[in-house]
């Protein structure tokens, strides 16, 4: 699974993984603390390149809804 299909997807939302897990572990918010871990694991278990690109719209949009409390 190293094909650059999969590995653009993967590093994107995982790097918007990462920042939204230091936003909620600076701030102590668990909605963006969990949302940055599922982020930055999902990847891992994804089957093909097509389920990376769309799970992570979907957590990104959930991000972007509950980002504060």
């Amino acid at each position: 699974m190293f094909t650059a299909a999969a590995l653009i997807p993967s590093f994107l939302f995982s790097a918007i993984g990462f920042m939204a897990f230091w936003y909620g572990r600076k701030l102590q918010l668990w909605k963006p603390l969990s949302l940055g871990l599922i982020l930055m694991i999902y990847p891992y278990f994804c089957p093909g390149p097509i389920w990376l690109w769309v799970l992570g719209i979907v957590f990104t949009i959930i991000l972007w809804f509950h980002h504060d409390e």
